[in-house]
């Protein structure tokens, strides 16, 4: 049977041949202890019939699972199991105000990710993301805390108050613009954004960040487009006084 370990903050934990490890606040696995927003065990890697699976054994958190070059993701909710089939699966989640990544290493796996050219000449994929300037910023304002990070860690995603201000936007100009990203996506089949018909989710922040990283929409690339509109917003903050 496969071997599986868990890297989470530059440290490994092997999982038990034919056994299981629970992840959480109060687990084999502990995340951080000291966030009570944080289930005392939400994830566990068990062996069943013969496969490893993750399961999301809480009952309010979700997880997005990505293998590691990001053209698979799902959103792993309460109850629900995915069985680990790639040789790296990321993993991120959000309670409260902190986002959490660590990664589930597999020997043997069942599937492997086989990297395709791609003609810069051809037709661009139908359903591509497309984002104005200002999305964009939004986006990597907010996603910047995780795309600084240096493997698996954890990271607070900024709240929509201080990613205005830092922009130079007031927060209705924000709030619009957050509107208009998750309404985009929502369209496009992307789970999370929403709360229920009409409604908006209350975490937002934190699942657009989860789906724009692991899904590529923005990398590390991109940050340099974001510094230089928060420093062209300082020298106007600058100028105004």
């Amino acid at each position: 049977m496969a071997q599986v370990s868990v890297e989470f903050c530059d440290e490994w934990t092997d999982v038990a041949d034919n056994g299981s490890l629970t992840i959480g606040r109060e687990a084999d696995l502990i995340i951080d202890e000291r966030n009570p927003f944080l289930h005392r065990r939400f994830l566990a890697i068990s062996s069943i019939d013969g496969l490893w699976w993750l399961l999301n054994v809480g009952d309010r958190l979700s997880a997005s699972i990505t293998d590691n070059s990001g053209t698979m993701q799902a959103v792993l909710s309460p109850g629900a199991r995915l069985p680990l089939v790639f040789d790296q699966t990321k993993v991120v989640f959000t309670a409260g105000p902190t986002t959490y990544e660590f990664s589930i290493h597999t020997t043997s796996p069942e599937f492997a990710t086989i990297p395709r050219e791609l003609d810069d000449d051809g037709p661009k994929t139908i359903g591509q993301v497309v984002l104005t300037d200002s999305q964009k910023l939004l986006i990597l304002v907010l996603a910047e805390p995780m795309l600084m990070r240096d493997g698996e860690s954890i990271s607070s995603i900024p709240s929509s108050a201080d990613a205005a201000d830092r922009l130079g936007w007031t927060r209705t100009k924000f709030n619009r613009k957050l509107d208009n990203v998750c309404d985009k996506l929502d369209r496009m089949g992307v789970r999370g954004l929403r709360g229920g018909p009409g409604r908006l989710a209350s975490n937002r922040r934190a699942r657009l960040v989860e789906y724009a990283v692991m899904s590529r929409v923005v990398d590390q690339s991109d940050l340099p487009l974001l510094h230089k509109a928060v420093q062209e917003a300082d020298e106007a903050r600058r100028a105004a006084e």
